[in-house]
């Protein structure tokens, strides 16, 4: 059996962290979230899978090209290009050529072995031609809430319903025959222009899933994958360590270094890091080839390939994209005053993340001065230079931002006696 993977979405609401990279290549335990999206797909059973391309594919392809991630995995990987237009269904037909036989798709969300499992158990061709995997929610009306009758046939889908008609949603996880690609080829655009798959869902068989399934909408849904993952690890120390205590667990890759430093909690540290002089608290992880150092202070924390913070800096409950050089003193602030939950403004709108401690979110590239504070919850966009300031609101790409100040010289005369 095969699995299909939509890794086509281009993550608008993950921005600015996808302006750079596709959604699937976002980093949690120091590798992208496609990565464990195969691992999870593999200890299900699974030995091959078509991944379906589109933004910035050639980041994904090249990737899971490298003989050695394909090795780690064990996976016989394919790659099919979606083309230019929207929509699940479009992604599923792009693999259309590469499936012969039953096959399980899903989308590149985190859920256990068990749910695609359950899919494929549960499915029988004599009776529907898709099998579609289901969970209850507390808020289903963010998402695709599902009816079913007293057989477990999907009777109803509703996506983002204000006044929703069940709590059990779809998360992505499908078993189909190859018969669907006929009801696909049929599909019209709908009204956000997109081939929407859930039109030939009528009449499939759900599967009621209670296990762990995590869709990541948001930057800061990022910490909950990173704690999700590294709970699911063993501490492995294989890089070096000199002089440092460890309170916890620490994944070390070969390669890397821990040197002078004191580690509370769990810390995911990639190959050619070096983590010297440094206090690591919470959950935090390091994609390749970081340099922490100085009495750096870092919490709660994901840092993608090559961050350095070597003098004085203090990084707490925040995501730093890849290349990203702190200046000296420079420090993310991540607890209001009044100790409320964390607004972020995104592109659409104030969200509240329902967070009491979020630091900022930072895209790639990014240059800061000495002596930077970043208010909490504060986005700064790729490729951007900040001097010695106070970030109290969001910073657009591409931005310089320098203090203006003026210099006033007094000069007391001496009175003559």
């Amino acid at each position: 059996m095969k699995a299909v993977i939509f890794a086509g979405g281009s993550g608008s609401r993950l921005k600015p962290l996808t302006n750079t990279r596709p959604k699937v290549m976002l980093q949690a335990a120091g590798k992208p979230i496609l990565y464990y999206v195969l691992k999870i797909v593999k200890d299900a059973g699974i030995n091959e899978a078509v991944i379906v391309v589109r933004d910035m594919k050639e980041q994904i392809i090249s990737y899971f090209s490298d003989l050695n991630v394909q090795k780690q995995l064990g996976m016989k990987l394919e790659f099919v290009d979606q083309g230019k237009d929207y929509g699940t269904a479009k992604a599923l037909l792009a693999a259309e050529s590469k499936i012969n036989s039953t096959f399980v798709a899903l989308a590149a969300d985190l859920v256990e072995p068990s749910a695609i499992k359950a899919v494929i158990k549960a499915h029988n061709p004599k009776k529907s031609e898709s099998t579609m995997c289901l969970t209850k929610v507390k808020e289903p009306k963010r998402y695709g809430v599902i009816e079913l009758d007293k057989e477990n046939k999907v009777i109803g889908l509703e996506e983002k319903p204000e006044k929703p008609k069940s709590d059990l949603v779809n998360i992505s996880v499908y078993c189909f025959e190859p018969t669907i690609f006929a009801k696909l080829k049929k599909i019209k655009p709908s009204s956000r222009g997109e081939y929407e798959i859930t039109e030939c869902l009528i009449g499939s068989t759900g599967v009621i899933y209670s296990g762990y399934w995590l869709d990541i909408a948001y930057p800061w849904d990022l910490f909950d994958a990173n704690e999700y993952l590294l709970s699911q690890m063993d501490g492995i120390e294989n890089g070096e360590i000199e002089n440092s205590t460890i309170k916890g667990k620490v994944i070390l890759e070969k390669g890397a270094k821990l040197i002078n430093s004191y580690v509370e909690g769990f810390s995911y540290i990639s190959e050619g890091c070096e983590i010297s002089n440094v206090n690591l608290r919470g959950i935090n992880s390091f994609g390749k080839n970081c340099h922490i150092g100085g009495f750096t202070n870092i919490k709660n924390s994901i840092l993608f390939d090559n961050v350095n913070a070597k003098h004085l800096t203090y990084i707490g409950d925040s995501i730093i994209g890849e290349g990203v050089n702190f200046g000296s003193g420079t420090q993310t602030a991540n607890l209001r005053f009044d100790e409320d939950s964390i607004n972020v403004e995104t592109e659409k709108g104030w969200v509240n993340t329902k967070k009491k401690k979020l630091g900022a979110i930072i895209g790639d590239n990014v240059k800061f001065g000495v002596n930077v504070c970043i208010m909490p919850g504060k986005i700064i966009g790729e490729n951007c230079w900040i001097g010695t300031v106070v970030i109290n609101k969001n910073i657009k790409p591409n931005t310089h931002v320098y203090l203006k100040q003026e210099l006033n010289e007094y000069m007391e005369k001496k009175k003559e006696k």
